[in-house]
């Protein structure tokens, strides 16, 4: 519908038809539209506002709700990866239970000599003992199966020499014990012992590989980094125990380098042996025959060889 326009002179206007006639016009007009073209124009006057000479209040008119649009689809979530894995997991550590309770009771068989690549040496040996009899076997065992438990919580996968008793009634020769990590690739090797020397000696040390080439002794690629495994291990060793390094060698250092241990000349991993202690001091002995202190020993062992990892 359009609206008369003012702006033209009046005399040039046409003769204004009479109101009945304008009406008239619009009903018929009305009438022949589509009831969707009607509202459509109702709709555009209300947006457009009334005319200048409108005096009809605005007609409010309510649109058609619009279809509500589809949501999109929620993207899939993504495979959960889980807490993050520790850095352990998947590496490999050997220890190495120093001697073996039924030695005692196979003396030809660990007397036997084995190459150790420098040289000929016994198989294995019985080890020592407290005044009171607790053997260092029994000793070097318990506490290396409480480092098992405590590398496995980290997920690292951890190998025995041997288990007294379960299918091994004594040794095994030091040049196999050597064997085990190297065909295990281990990232790690401990062997674990006591010492038994005479009373007032206190304290621990750690015995490093010697640089030594001979026969198949080849320690060349092992000493820096037994090295570093012994230096974790005696930091942390200390720190756990409240031991000291021993005082009878090693000049306070904790460490001592060998060249006559099969284990270690033999040995294409990183390898280090612990002297937990003397079992000949009465005062040592009252640790290394303790049950919670020995846990402490294993907790410095294991985080020593965590450290060296790099957990």
């Amino acid at each position: 519908m359009r609206y008369e326009d003012r702006s033209q002179p009046s005399d040039a206007a046409p003769p204004a038809r009479p109101w009945y006639a304008r009406r008239a016009t619009l009903v018929v007009a009305a009438a022949a539209v589509a009831p969707t073209c009607l509202a459509g124009w109702v709709l555009t006057q209300v947006l457009a506002g009334a005319g200048p000479d409108d005096s009809r209040p605005p007609r409010i008119v309510m649109p058609l709700a619009a279809p509500a649009p589809t949501a999109a689809p929620s993207p899939a979530p993504s495979p959960s990866t889980g807490a993050k894995a520790d850095p352990l997991a998947g590496r490999t550590v050997v220890i190495d239970p120093g001697h073996n309770t039924g030695n005692f009771q196979h003396t030809d068989e660990i007397d036997q000599q084995v190459d150790i690549g420098t040289n000929l040496k016994e198989c294995d040996t019985t080890g020592t003992t407290t005044n009171s009899g607790y053997m260092e076997a029994e000793f070097s065992l318990d506490v290396s199966r409480r480092v098992r438990t405590l590398l496995e919580g980290r997920g690292v996968k951890v190998l025995l020499t041997h288990e007294a008793g379960k299918a091994r009634a004594w040794g095994p020769c030091i040049d196999e014990r050597a064997r085990i990590g190297n065909e295990a690739r281990a990232d790690a090797v401990v062997s674990v012992h006591a010492d038994g020397v005479s009373a007032g000696n206190r304290g621990f040390h750690i015995i490093l590989p010697a640089k030594v080439k001979g026969g198949g002794a080849d320690t060349a690629k092992i000493v820096g980094p037994s090295r570093q495994l012994g230096e974790r291990i005696a930091g942390n060793f200390a720190r756990t125990t409240g031991s000291s390094p021993a005082n009878y060698l090693g000049s306070g250092t904790g460490l001592v380098v060998r060249d006559d241990l099969g284990g270690l000349n033999l040995s294409t991993r990183p390898k280090v042996f612990i002297e937990c202690g003397n079992m000949r001091d009465a005062k040592d002995a009252a640790q290394l025959t303790s049950p919670e202190w020995r846990q402490k020993a294993a907790q410095g062992i294991a985080d020593g060889i965590v450290g060296f990892l790099g957990g």
